[in-house]
């Protein structure tokens, strides 16, 4: 089992940044690929962005890059999420997720969830 907890939601303006971060414990981080995923009211959970068990390899929804990172201390067991110039459509409760598998998108591929964390944009 993995257990996963999110920090560093809440409210900010257009414009501003946020880091995300995702503490690990239980199994062996460095043997997960992570992944971050938000659900806003009304909506299908949806990728944002992943990492491979090394930090080599991320990928990234269309929508989030070039102003979102995904990084992991793989000795801190923490992988985060660096949001910039957010919008308020990154309005959702975001959840970092774990998977067996090298990199994934697909919420199917994730093993174990986080509880979520509120992020708030406003205009």
């Amino acid at each position: 089992q993995v257990q996963l907890s999110e920090s560093g939601g809440g409210l900010v303006q257009a414009g501003g940044s946020l880091r995300l971060s995702c503490a690990a414990s239980g199994r062996t981080f460095s043997n997960y690929a992570m992944g971050w995923f938000r659900q806003a009211p009304g909506k299908e959970r949806e990728f944002v962005a992943t990492i491979n068990r090394n930090g080599g390899i991320t990928d990234y929804d269309d929508s989030v890059k070039a102003r979102f990172t995904i990084s992991r201390d793989n000795a801190q067991n923490t992988v985060y999420l660096q949001m910039n110039s957010v919008k308020p459509e990154d309005t959702a409760v975001y959840y970092c997720a774990a998977t067996s598998a090298l990199v994934a998108r697909n919420t199917r591929t994730y093993n174990y969830w986080g509880q979520g964390t509120q992020v708030t944009v406003s205009s």
